[in-house]
């Protein structure tokens, strides 16, 4: 699948490229280590986001120099949105630790169209740190905190005495919070100057600090209303409690026998799938999310309900690797950002594959903030839209093929 995967993001960057004069997006990366193509992921028409920011160029400047003071040094990324880092930092053979799917596979096709070796980054999933100590660890903040402090409290065997810890972030996205856990979790942090509204945190450990005995994460909770237990793993939205928005939607699942085959689209923890999997015995259920920690959550949650029962969990770019006319019914709550940028281009995407997914009769229900207008978006891509509810701020939506 990684070889379609990387083939597919060729063929569509090379598409991208050829517009560029139209659309304006900058692929084109200059940093101290040298030129590089980078595409964002997916690539989508008339998207005009760069693959990297501000932050990533002070990083990658700042730490050049650093670097060429060892032979051999062993690097340590955390977060790289796209894979900027690890293709500018490929001469190292860095290691990249990703919860996102598409930010894993982003960085290899992105190596791949710079013509550099794809085995030249080794990828770790969120839950599956490396082992052995590291030189540097380069981390692009996140947008969750509990993400962060997940990571860095998963870190403790890796760190050296002398280990160089760098936090690179846009100045909006590093607050005080992000500084205070940096701080108890590593050591006294040292800023840098701002620089295109980006700023980097050095930290080295303290060999005093107080190292947690055991993991806040992931949290475990009872969910209102019923007997089941619900694990979220730090990245997770929402991950302490039930939000508003889901709470709504289960409210209004449907509930018929025509519903064989079901996509919990964009899962988190898998609430909304089991929920309905509880109410409608016969569906085989489908849990699809881009957040590895996300999958992770919605398996546990799943198993731990129904003893014996199969499910299908798949860290994937949406429903890419569905067929067409396969699928019954997709339950969504589309997010309205990736990485830190804001936008309904994922959304979007969502409901058109949805569209070529479903069966003739098959049904997408989504739910979405009143103002993010899914109604009008919807009929772009179905031939019926019915309001199911509302509420002062959630609409649910059924749009049928």
């Amino acid at each position: 699948m990684l070889a379609n995967y990387v083939g597919l993001f060729l063929i569509l960057a090379e598409k991208d490229n050829s517009a560029n004069n139209k659309t304006m997006t900058e692929t084109t990366m200059q940093v101290a280590q040298g030129q590089f193509h980078v595409q964002r992921f997916p690539v989508e028409k008339g998207n005009k986001l760069r693959a990297w920011d501000a932050a990533d160029e002070y990083l990658l400047n700042d730490v050049a120099a650093k670097l060429a003071l060892f032979e051999h040094p062993r690097v340590l990324l955390i977060n790289d949105s796209f894979g900027a880092l690890a293709v500018a930092l490929h001469a190292v053979q860095p290691c990249s630790v990703s919860d996102s799917f598409i930010s894993q596979q982003a960085s290899v096709a992105n190596l791949a169209l710079n013509a550099l070796p794809v085995d030249a980054v080794q990828l770790f999933n969120s839950l599956q740190l490396p082992t052995g100590e590291f030189d540097f660890i380069l981390i692009k903040v996140p947008k969750t905190l509990a993400y962060l402090e997940d990571i860095l409290i998963r870190l403790q065997s890796v760190l050296k005495p002398d280990t160089q810890l760098i936090v690179a972030g846009m100045v909006k996205n590093l607050p005080a919070s992000v500084w205070q856990t940096v701080a108890r979790l590593v050591g006294r942090t040292v800023p840098s100057k701002a620089v295109k509204k980006a700023r980097l945190i050095y930290a080295k450990p303290d060999n005093q600090r107080t190292v947690p005995t055991a993991n806040l994460y992931p949290v475990i909770y009872q969910l209102e209303n019923t007997d089941y237990q619900i694990c979220n793993h730090a990245n997770v939205f929402s991950h302490k409690n039930l939000d508003i928005g889901t709470r709504f939607f289960l409210q209004h699942l449907p509930q018929d026998n025509k519903y064989q085959q079901v996509v919990d689209l964009g899962c988190g923890n898998g609430i909304v799938g089991l929920i309905f999997a509880a109410n409608n015995p016969n569906a085989q259920l489908h849990f699809i999310d881009e957040s590895f920690m996300a999958v992770a959550s919605a398996k546990q949650n799943f198993e731990h309900a129904f003893k014996g029962r199969k499910a299908i969990f798949t860290d994937a770019d949406a429903l890419t690797d569905f067929a067409p006319d396969c699928i019954d019914l997709v339950l969504c709550n589309p997010p309205f950002h990736q990485q830190t940028a804001i936008g309904d281009h994922i959304a979007m995407r969502m409901f058109n594959q949805a569209k070529n997914v479903l069966r003739t009769g098959g049904e997408l229900w989504v739910i979405g903030n009143r103002h993010l207008g899914y109604q009008a978006s919807l009929k772009k891509y179905f031939s019926s839209i019915e309001l199911v509810a509302s509420n002062a701020k959630f609409i649910i939506v059924k749009a049928t093929v």
